[in-house]
């Protein structure tokens, strides 16, 4: 069974209620940053993992009801976002419990994410055109295909959405969550939790070293993991004095920046996709302009690419960057 935050809670689990004025997960990038510390500084790191688990939960089920309603493109990218968050959180929740139930969790979120991931870029893609189809007539072919391509993908990923084992998703999250009830409320989590960031900071440093600006994939590379480690900072900041709760605004701005070039760089490859498929097409005035965009957007994540060691600390036994101050 789950237990909303904002409902009754097992025996010896402080509930605990969010403002619902505040954005998922509990968070507002508007709110009082020294407000939204005050909210959480009193719990402790199992309070805040259930909460978690309740939060992200709801808001999956909530995203993925708005898509089985309507799959616009902002609806599949919220599912989307949300079930990255439950990913981020059982990767915490396997630094403290390794249980093959969360495995299995794992596995059918990750399933449902990469069935909608054509049907993003198709969305994507056809969000852009919209944008400069006046400045760039070309695109007309190509929108009338990518518009067929996403009724086809409608039509799949709405059945995948409706037929997602929801009951048995449930039943696994409840089961998560009575174990994590469960367990002792002492430091060790909060230091394990810490550990699993550390990791995954890890990864994200030592991609971004190797980074190559003529190697596109390479920034993808790095986006992947920074991905994880956003969202797994959303959830843990709390237990972090001082964090500066507007560091979560920038590091958005940061993924977003990996993100624009990823999206130039599936535009270029349907455009060429697209050219071979037909012969009359000259896909050669598009590819230039998004190629000088595709440049732009590298030389300016380059620029800020070091920007990503004011986020995390270096090493475990280095201060946090905003206690260097």
């Amino acid at each position: 069974m789950i237990y909303p935050a904002t409902g009754s809670c097992q025996p010896g689990i402080i509930p605990i209620v969010l403002d619902s004025s505040l954005s998922f997960p509990g968070l507002s990038w508007h709110a009082n940053p020294s407000k939204l510390n005050e909210r959480f500084n009193h719990m402790t790191a199992l309070e805040l993992l259930l909460t978690a688990l309740d939060e992200r939960y709801e808001k999956y089920r909530a995203e993925r009801q708005r898509c089985k309603d309507e799959f616009s493109e902002e609806a599949v990218h919220d599912l989307r976002v949300a079930t990255r968050r439950i990913l981020a959180l059982s990767e915490l929740l396997r630094a403290i419990d390794a249980h093959p139930r969360l495995k299995k969790l794992r596995r059918d979120f990750k399933e449902q994410l990469d069935s909608l991931d054509t049907l993003r870029d198709t969305q994507v893609m056809l969000v852009e055109i919209s944008k400069t189809i006046a400045e760039l007539p070309g695109l007309a072919p190509l929108q009338k295909s990518l518009q067929k391509r996403e009724k086809r993908l409608l039509e799949s990923a709405g059945k995948s959405v409706r037929e997602f084992k929801s009951s048995k998703i449930t039943q696994r999250i409840g089961k998560v969550r009575a174990g994590l009830a469960g367990k002792a409320a002492d430091s060790d989590l909060t230091v394990s939790l810490l550990t699993a960031v550390d990791d995954v900071y890890e990864t994200v440093t030592r991609r971004k070293g190797q980074i190559d600006p003529a190697q596109p994939a390479t920034i993808h590379h790095t986006r992947v993991a920074f991905k994880k480690f956003r969202y797994m900072v959303e959830i843990i900041h709390p237990l972090l004095p001082d964090f500066p709760v507007t560091l979560l605004k920038s590091m958005h701005a940061y993924q977003t920046s990996m993100g624009n070039i990823q999206d130039v760089e599936v535009m270029l490859q349907t455009l060429a996709d697209f050219a071979t498929r037909h012969d009359n097409y000259d896909p050669q005035p598009l590819s230039v302009f998004y190629r000088q965009r595709h440049a732009e957007l590298i030389d300016a994540y380059i620029e800020i690419m070091n920007e990503a060691a004011t986020f995390w600390r270096e090493t475990p036994e280095k201060p946090f960057p905003w206690e260097k101050n």
